[in-house]
């Protein structure tokens, strides 16, 4: 590990899920890392040295995100591991980060205890955790007209430790925030029924509805939501609503919900205009497409990664790992700092949220952000029957 000639690449371990129940989020994944890597280079590398990203499929399993980051890291000179998608699989990176003591950056990582209970000293999430989604949860329901904010929260957790949290987090905001949680239920990671959960919060008459899907469970959701006629006020929809593909797969049912991704289009400088010119100038992309939510909030691990191996003037572990715990970074989330668990200081990261309108998810927090991809948030959530694509 630490490759030391001056001329070899500066080598980076990574997964994604090609295949799998997460492969629609690991493309996006995968096209942030591959941009990274394209524009560090052509700009000359750092410290003088190209980079050089290894991507293996982790297939959305936790033992295949070890075993395939054990395998490069046995048959190259490591000098970091860049992290997956969901707290299961990126959980399951760490792990190999911390044995290895190799420095690993990941987005996708909103899941705060294992940074607060396992000890990190080499795990670092440039990412907003539960507890800034939890603040920009209230923020949204502020955005409500005064006569007419939501009051009744339906909260349908996933039956994992980030979908605990998460729930705990929610339900502290938005009650100190003047609303009453009247739903506060969980379901298992690869469920396809929710008419349960769909009754039990028509029956308690849930006009915000706050939860934490996969992506295709999130797909399968919201279309039983229109298909039972359960159209809260307000939808915030985590981690599923923020594939490429949410639109496509979902319709007029995906319209107007809302998500808190880590990065959304309409977001200004940190290198939002440089990513965007790169995305553009793929092949088969359109001249005013926009990233994935998911893929800015990756493209922002290798702004990272660039900036501490720059600050320490090497890749020894230590100093890369010194320069991650004592540096401000500027990338296209923001300005931020990490604390000593490896997450971003508390309050350095305001996570944007936005809302699927007009094809694609929009900037609504901040609002006031003047862009082309910015925009005022519809509330209450049009009927099905008054949507349109």
């Amino acid at each position: 590990m630490g490759s030391s000639g001056s001329d070899e690449p500066i080598t980076v371990a990574a997964t994604v899920s090609r295949t799998g129940s997460f492969s629609s989020a690991g493309e996006d994944v995968e096209t942030a890392y591959r941009l990274g890597e394209q524009l560090i280079n052509d700009d000359g590398g750092i410290l003088g040295r190209d980079v050089n990203v290894i991507i293996r499929d982790d297939e959305s399993d936790p033992q295949q995100v070890r075993e395939s980051l054990q395998t490069i890291i046995e048959n190259n000179d490591v000098d970091m591991i860049w992290g997956t998608f969901g707290s299961l699989l990126v959980g399951a990176a760490a792990s190999v980060a911390e044995r290895e003591g190799l420095p690993m950056l990941s987005a996708n990582f909103a899941y705060m205890e294992p940074h607060l209970n396992n000890n990190y000293e080499w795990t670092f999430a440039p990412f907003g955790k539960s507890r800034d989604m939890a603040n920009g949860a209230v923020k949204l329901a502020n955005l409500a007209p005064e006569d007419n904010k939501p009051v009744n929260v339906g909260i349908w957790q996933t039956n994992t430790g980030w979908g605990a949290e998460l729930g705990r987090v929610w339900s502290d905001a938005l009650e100190a925030n003047g609303h009453e949680v009247v739903l506060n239920e969980k379901f298992q990671i690869g469920s396809s029924d929710f008419s349960t959960l769909i009754s039990q919060a028509k029956s308690a008459n849930v006009e915000y509805l706050l939860t934490n899907p996969s992506p295709g469970g999130g797909i399968t959701m919201v279309n039983q939501m229109q298909e039972n006629e359960f159209n809260p006020k307000l939808a915030t929809i985590e981690r599923a609503a923020t594939i490429t593909a949410w639109l496509d797969a979902t319709g007029v049912s995906g319209l107007y919900t809302n998500s808190t991704p880590g990065w959304v289009p309409g977001l200004t400088g940190g290198g939002n205009q440089q990513m965007l010119e790169a995305f553009r100038a793929q092949d088969d992309v359109a001249s005013d497409a926009y990233p994935a939510p998911t893929v800015g909030g990756s493209y922002n691990v290798t702004q990272t990664a660039k900036q501490a191996f720059e600050t320490a003037g090497s890749v020894e572990p230590d100093a890369v790992r010194d320069a991650l715990l004592n540096s401000e970074f500027q990338t296209v989330l923001g300005s931020f700092r990490f604390d000593e668990n490896g997450m971003p200081v508390e309050g350095d990261l305001a996570p944007p949220m936005g809302q699927w309108q007009d094809g694609q998810l929009r900037l609504v927090i901040p609002s006031d952000v003047d862009s082309e991809a910015s925009t005022d948030i519809e509330y209450p959530a049009p009927a099905y029957d008054q949507r349109s694509m």
